[in-house]
């Protein structure tokens, strides 16, 4: 099982993404305060899913300032930029996103920066 916290302000991306596998738990979150509540309380996580577009710099800076040592974060091509050391992951439907991840998590496909 892994968790995945995703940060999007956007609710219709995440209802798809709920519903992808399931052998994922996915956490949700609007902006960096909701997502640095959610880690706060949730220590199991296994990555930051930002679909945040250009907000997803500021809210990877906001969370390494809190944690020096997050989950690996990742973004979708195109989706905005991030502050290495982020994975980028081709835009896909929501559940080959998550196989994507998946993927990436459990070193069945090297993660490419």
């Amino acid at each position: 099982m892994f968790t995945i916290l995703v940060i999007s302000p956007d609710s219709s991306e995440l209802a798809a993404l709920l519903d992808s596998h399931p052998s994922v738990e996915i956490v949700r979150a609007r902006d960096a305060e909701e997502a640095l509540e959610k880690l706060g309380r949730n220590r199991r996580v296994d990555a930051v899913l930002l679909l945040s577009g250009t907000e997803n710099a500021a809210i990877a800076r906001e969370i390494r300032e809190d944690n020096p040592a997050p989950p690996p974060f990742f973004t979708v091509q195109g989706g905005g930029e991030t502050e290495p050391p982020s994975f980028r992951l081709p835009a896909a439907s929501a559940e080959n996103l998550v196989k994507l991840l998946i993927g990436r998590l459990s070193g069945t496909e090297a993660p490419q920066s």
